[in-house]
């Protein structure tokens, strides 16, 4: 195989496919992701580009046939497939695809599609086949009628290393593979609800039960299906607790080995694939605040949310090119946000995109980027604990929170910077749909293509805009103090039911001095509420005392007797009627 830098073009409709395959390949040596795409029309317009200033920027298009499943999709697929072929011809293509029809795999190959790998197959072999097939050749993972010689899928697989194991292991270490798959996917999501704040003791036992019986049944999955010279080989630790490390998609299967240090990359990789597993859950609000994401349907706000993901990916490999020590980190982290916001805009709403208001065109994207103040100011410079996040993903430092030092290499640090990382998504997001709401909320095109139903009519959009107005007169008021004030953080989370929103202590006592006009007032009240409040408590609970012992000793027993006076005599009445009665029956 040639040494040539591979670089490729990754073209898929699953947005978690998609940052998961990026996400693994950056860690390859000499491989570079130059662009991941979700439509044929991003695709071609980004080749288009590459051509004009440099086609040695893409040596390999990977893809997927439209969605994968729909014979629909599959045909578009394949029209795409001849449509690239037509325009690019020396491009090699290779398709990492979830379909496995021998028809449709020969259609393929026959208007020149160069190789195919299922989804599914471990990352080094995958990785393999990509660079065969940049280097010119082909690889065709099943054996097709395209295929000439009826070994030619053993032939295929001794390409990749000539130490393969015989295809009756390589059948049972794929089994083995599948069944980790699907064991890690459903792990990764009992242990991201294990992480949710506030969760019920009962849920979190029973939550806790679900993973050491899913550990147990990988552990007893590698005992049964792997020999023992092959555990070797691999060494995959079967004594011991195997790390963590969620499974972003079918396509990806890093070796589960125990290592002494972490690399650069892998505390990130561990938490982003814990953040994409909880991406998967419900998004709808569930706090008493209303969040500017609000009005998008529940897919839009899942995809912009992967999007500045995978953005912040992008940016932290910048950060560790440019080799920023951590005093140069505090003093750019207002550019890194207003930098993450402004291309989170222009890759949701698309660069070129424009709308029509009036008999004007406008650029959408050029528009909103007018509001980067307003958006700082409101949203973006009131994101906490941003360079402690930043600090340990590039710098592997402990995080302090909630007074606690947490070591990197630890669940709790892990547990504490998901949070941060989880706010970080959604107040960014939030400042993406701030300048649409201000200035194009009632645009009859946002309605159709990002709004839920629930905010289609003018009257809805108005009164979710004023709900939002007083959201931030409440948080610049009396919120925001009140929590400067208790040396405390809200961060918005992701939680099984939906977004959330929590609580973590940090001091804030620069910010305290700072404080001014209303915002001072209201925590010099909540310090009188704090002085005033045990003493009036106990002056009214003498009070109290005082009353309840005038009532009941001396008013209460002073009716009570005036009481019984009463019945007494009229029990005397009685008695003396009754002996006039006798009296009056004996004259007679």
């Amino acid at each position: 195989m040639s040494d040539r830098p591979l670089k490729l073009l990754l073209f898929d409709q699953d947005p978690i496919f998609r940052l998961g395959l990026r996400v693994a390949l950056e860690a390859i040596p000499n491989l570079e992701v130059t662009g991941v795409v979700e439509t044929d029309t991003t695709a071609l317009q980004i080749l288009a580009e590459i051509a004009q200033e440099d086609p040695k920027q893409v040596n390999l298009v990977v893809l997927e046939f439209g969605n994968g499943r729909s014979i629909t999709s599959q045909q578009l697929g394949l029209q795409f497939c001849r449509q690239l072929k037509a325009l690019y011809p020396n491009l090699p293509i290779l398709l990492l695809s979830s379909v496995q029809e021998q028809g449709l795999l020969l259609a393929a190959k026959s208007i020149g599609v160069n190789g195919y790998c299922p989804k599914g197959t471990p990352l080094p072999e995958l990785v393999a086949a990509m660079q065969e097939v940049a280097d010119g050749g082909e690889y065709w993972f099943r054996d097709t009628e395209a295929n000439a010689t009826p070994n030619s899928y053993t032939d295929a697989i001794n390409r990749v290393s000539p130490h393969s194991p015989l295809p009756f292991y390589r059948q049972r270490n794929n089994l083995r593979l599948s069944g980790i798959t699907y064991i890690d996917v459903t792990l990764a999501a009992v242990t991201a609800q294990l992480q949710v704040p506030g969760l019920p003791i009962l849920d979190r036992a029973v939550l806790a039960g679900q993973r050491r019986e899913l550990l147990a049944a990988r552990w007893l999955l590698n005992r049964l299906l792997i020999s023992s010279q092959e555990r070797q080989e691999e060494d995959i630790p079967i004594a011991d607790e195997p790390p963590f490390t969620p499974s972003l998609s079918s396509a990806i299967q890093p070796r589960q080995t125990v290592l002494p240090l972490l690399s650069l990359g892998t505390v990130q990789f561990n938490l982003f694939a814990s953040c994409v597993t909880k991406l998967q859950f419900p998004l709808r609000n569930v706090t008493d605040l209303p969040l500017e994401i609000d009005i998008f349907r529940e897919e839009k706000k899942r995809e912009l949310l992967y999007l500045i993901l995978q953005k912040l990916t992008e940016q932290l490999d910048e950060l560790r090119a440019s080799q920023l020590d951590m005093n140069q980190l505090y003093e750019v982290k207002n550019i890194l946000l207003r930098d993450l916001w402004e291309v989170a805009i222009t890759d949701f709403f698309g660069k070129f995109s424009q709308i029509k208001i009036g008999n004007q065109n406008i650029g959408i994207v050029n528009f909103l980027l007018q509001n980067i103040e307003v958006v700082q100011r409101d949203i973006l410079n009131k994101i906490p604990l941003v360079i402690e996040l930043y600090s340990y993903l590039i710098f592997q430092t402990e995080l302090r929170i909630d007074n606690t030092s947490y070591p990197v290499l630890g669940n709790e640090a892990k547990s504490q910077a998901l949070m941060i990382l989880e706010n970080l998504l959604i107040q960014v997001a939030n400042g993406v749909v701030q300048p649409l709401l201000n200035s194009l909320a009632d645009v009859e095109i946002m309605k159709e293509n990002l709004y839920g139903r629930q905010f289609i009519s003018t009257r809805e959009i108005e009164r979710f805009r004023n709900d939002l107005s007083w959201k931030y007169r409440l948080i610049n008021y009396i919120e925001e103090p009140k929590a400067v004030f208790e040396s405390r953080y809200d961060l918005f989370v992701i939680a099984p039911r939906g977004i959330a929103k929590t609580s973590v202590y940090a001091p804030r006592n620069q910010e305290l001095a700072k404080l001014s006009n209303i915002p001072l007032i209201v925590t010099l009240l909540l310090e009188f509420s704090d002085a005033i409040t045990p003493r009036l408590k106990s002056l009214l609970s003498f009070l109290g005392s005082g009353i309840v012992f005038i009532l009941t000793q001396i008013i209460g027993r002073g009716l009570g007797l005036i009481g019984r006076g009463i019945l007494q005599g009229i029990g005397s009445v009685s008695l003396l009627e009754k002996n006039l009665r006798r009296n009056s029956d004996r004259t007679k």
